[in-house]
């Protein structure tokens, strides 16, 4: 096994493009559990730890562009939480400090797993994936990137390099349900997002369907309901936050597996969506 370590992003790009089936390494705490199983044996890495241009964090107008190699423990940063305080809060969920000190946002969009912690949150943000090659570089909405279980929208030689997310005023929240506590696969998560300047509501689902899914008609029909003030949101009606629980778990599409049953998901997804508004919307 060659592994190379380029100390600059044009470098890993040029890297990958002499050997498109280079594998790109970055944490690794998803690859390396099937290195250690014998399911994978690549013949080229390309460590990415360490390019600091892929570790920033910089507000660009009305986004906050983040590195593909914010660590989890990175994105608990004041820098980010202030902004984007549901990301941070999906990143504390995640395994343990070991974890969260080498895992990163890219590596959780390129495993690219329906379960993954900052996925749910990233599209009720509505956030983009910038994509580069030595050639070329574009960019995607979430939505568009995550095209299936564990599958994305990335070619060979490319590199996931940042995350754009639109800055968002207003409340966020993020939960999780798991079989413990802690350091747990979520059998199913809840992102909510209020902007109060758009007056729009954003949701994400994760642990319930192919890949990370968005509510858009549970959305609309809240942002319709809520009394939008300056500084918060306002749920006039107390049966709007049980329509809306209900219309979020009819947008789910979970299946039976190890980790739980479908009804029990969509019963998950129906707490936890009636639990954020609650939290964020008084």
């Amino acid at each position: 096994m060659t592994v190379l370590v380029p100390t600059s992003l044009g470098d890993a790009l040029a890297s990958l493009a002499d050997d498109p089936a280079s594998v790109a390494l970055a944490g690794g705490t998803d690859f390396m559990v099937q290195v250690n199983e014998g399911l994978r044996r690549p013949e080229r890495i390309v460590a990415l730890g360490e390019i600091g241009e892929l570790r920033t964090v910089r507000r660009e107008g009305d986004e906050l562009r983040l590195g593909a190699g914010l660590t989890y423990t990175d994105l608990m940063g004041d820098d980010v939480a202030v902004v984007v305080p549901a990301l941070a809060q999906a990143a504390r969920t995640v395994g343990s400090p070991q974890i969260r000190n080498a895992g990163t946002l890219g590596g959780n969009l390129a495993t690219a797993s329906p379960a993954g912690d900052t996925l749910p949150v990233l599209r009720a943000l509505g956030a983009s994936v910038e994509i580069a090659s030595a050639q070329a570089a574009r960019t995607e909405p979430i939505g568009a990137f995550l095209t299936g279980p564990k599958t994305t929208s990335l070619r060979a030689g490319e590199l996931i390099v940042a995350v754009r997310v639109p800055v968002r005023r207003g409340p966020q929240e993020y939960l999780k349900v798991g079989v413990r506590n802690a350091m747990v696969i979520a059998v199913a998560s809840v992102a909510l997002v209020l902007d109060l300047d758009r007056q729009t509501v954003g949701v994400g689902l994760g642990s319930v369907g192919p890949t990370v899914l968005d509510a858009p008609e549970a959305s609309a029909w809240l942002a319709d309901r809520l009394r939008w003030k300056r500084d918060r949101a306002v749920v006039d009606d107390p049966r709007v936050a049980g329509e809306f629980a209900s219309r979020v778990a009819r947008a789910a599409r979970p299946i039976d597996d190890h980790r739980g049953r479908a009804d029990y998901r969509r019963h998950a997804v129906e707490v936890m969506a009636r639990r954020a508004l609650r939290r964020c919307a008084s």
